[in-house]
């Protein structure tokens, strides 16, 4: 483990150099104490693959202080964490709302079913947020999903794609740029500013994928805009 002061407003805390479950598991424990110290200056905590920033006011403290306070903290933190939330999102893959799909199963050996089959019988883990607002980081996909970023990317990839790159799978919250091979459609929305917090999923949360059909899909969607669908997780001891 390694700590390193991050610019004049954060610390990284380095775990590893791979993107490995039981690595996210020690960087989401840490991340929970840090959070629930509520050390002077600390402002917010940021998981990510390997790491977490630390950011902080350096107006209340420094990085030096920072990392004194948090380095026996961290010493602590153990390889047991447990999840709190599996959510289910429902999940169009025919065709008209999954671009890729069919490239998808052509360069994997699959076809189309045994790619619906595959994505949707994993429980993902959210190793992190990033790239857009509510943009969660899925894994681990199938091995034998694995596939390189597209070599063109696109310029818009619609809200509520659901892609696949490398050993990871993702839902675009929003209109996006992208590079990511898309195999399917949600309905369900991933961020909404009125929210607190706004961002639907929180790192450590599991996830698994729901095949619906068109017209259920058309159905979830009309739902959600006249505010009647409700999106429960289920609650897991921690």
């Amino acid at each position: 483990m390694k700590i390193n002061a991050s610019g004049d407003t954060a610390v990284i805390v380095e775990f590893g150099d791979k993107v490995d479950r039981n690595l996210s598991d020690l960087v989401l424990s840490a991340a929970t104490i840090l959070s629930n110290s509520k050390l002077t200056g600390v402002i917010e905590v940021i998981p990510t693959f390997r790491s977490l920033m630390v950011q902080y006011d350096p107006l209340v403290t420094t990085a030096t202080q920072v990392i004194a306070r948090i380095t026996p903290l961290i010493g602590t933190t153990g390889n047991d964490r447990t999840y709190a939330r599996k959510w289910s999102i429902p999940v169009c893959y025919e065709e008209e709302f999954a671009a890729d799909i069919a490239e998808v199963a052509a360069a994997t050996g699959q076809t189309i079913e045994q790619v619906v089959r595959l994505h949707s019988d994993v429980s993902y883990h959210v190793y992190m947020l990033g790239f857009l607002p509510g943009f969660p980081y899925l894994g681990d996909l199938a091995q034998a999903l694995h596939l390189p970023r597209r070599t063109n990317p696109r310029t818009r990839v619609p809200k509520g794609s659901i892609s696949i790159a490398t050993s990871l799978t993702s839902i675009y919250p929003f209109e996006s740029p992208g590079g990511w091979h898309l195999i399917g459609t949600t309905p369900v929305e991933l961020f909404d500013y009125n929210k607190t917090p706004p961002a639907l999923f929180t790192p450590g949360d599991q996830l698994k994928f729901e095949a619906v059909s068109r017209s259920e899909f058309l159905d979830i969607s009309k739902k959600i805009s006249a505010g009647k669908y409700n999106l429960e997780p289920v609650e897991l001891a921690t």
